[in-house]
């Protein structure tokens, strides 16, 4: 028998996560946008840079491709982690964004770079991919 409050913290949960893959999906657009804005200004360069920013935080798993064909379906090796774990954490391109806003440093590929990591850790997030355990499964 399902009980008022199971259903109410059932709602509540749905309603959470649609909440929060919204403000993902909007992070998303926002940086997509920004990284294209950087790239149509300074050409090339940041056009690269925004691309294999956008492409880098998956390939930490070629950390330890000799392992994968030993994992369980959907399980990133364990060594390949803490690297994984690093490159989709939003705090850390924030962080050199506000270092490079900050700094008296001026290179736009730079910054273009940055806008296309976050890019990819919010579709990460829109899609329901997250941090992993120290096991390589996804944080539940």
């Amino acid at each position: 028998m399902t009980t008022t409050a199971d259903t109410t913290t059932t709602v509540t949960r749905i309603g959470n996560a649609a909440l929060r893959r919204g403000v993902w999906l909007a992070l998303a657009l926002f940086w997509s946008v920004f990284a294209v804005v950087e790239c149509v200004r300074h050409g090339w360069p940041a056009t690269v840079l925004a691309l294999a920013f956008l492409v880098l935080p998956d390939l930490t798993f070629l950390v330890a491709l000799d392992e994968a064909p030993r994992m369980a379906k959907g399980q990133l090796p364990p060594r390949a982690v803490p690297y994984y774990n690093a490159m989709h954490r939003a705090l850390v391109p924030l962080t050199l964004a506000a270092a490079y806003a900050a700094l008296p440093l001026h290179w736009p590929p730079a910054f273009a770079a940055l806008c296309g990591w976050l890019a990819h850790i919010s579709y990460d997030r829109v899609f329901g991919y997250g941090l992993r355990t120290k096991e390589g499964f996804q944080r539940g």
